[in-house]
């Protein structure tokens, strides 16, 4: 997801989610931790960490934790803030209202995924 276009803040404000403000360096998530929503950068970027190195940075309109929320399992990596940042978390009640109500919003995190996995596969 590389802009906002199919993201409906109007859907997130209903369903309670609200944007959430990080200092640089803080921790959003660690390896292992309950996924229990996804995350959308509104500003500020966003490290991945996996196994102590950076391994992909996110910018504005981009997600992240979405491979937890969508299948249930721990984090497989660390997500912290490069510097000071806004956040729109994203719970399963949001996510699926937003996959039901706004059109490819679950296509784009589809290609999320895949384009992952195709650079994971690159670096294999």
């Amino acid at each position: 997801m590389t802009d906002d276009r199919s993201i409906d803040f109007s859907l997130l404000s209903k369903s309670g989610s609200t944007c959430t403000t990080h200092a640089a360096g803080e921790t959003i998530f660690a390896q292992g931790d309950v996924g229990d929503r996804m995350y959308l950068v509104r500003t500020g970027e966003v490290e991945i960490v996996h196994g102590g190195r950076v391994v992909d940075t996110l910018g504005p309109g981009e997600i992240f934790g979405e491979m937890a929320l969508i299948d249930g399992s721990p984090r497989s990596a660390e997500a912290r803030t490069k510097g000071a940042c806004e956040l729109q978390p994203i719970d399963e009640r949001a996510f699926l209202s937003l996959v039901r109500e706004t059109p490819y919003f679950a296509l784009d995190v589809m290609r999320t995924l895949a384009l992952r996995l195709r650079a994971m596969n690159e670096r294999i």
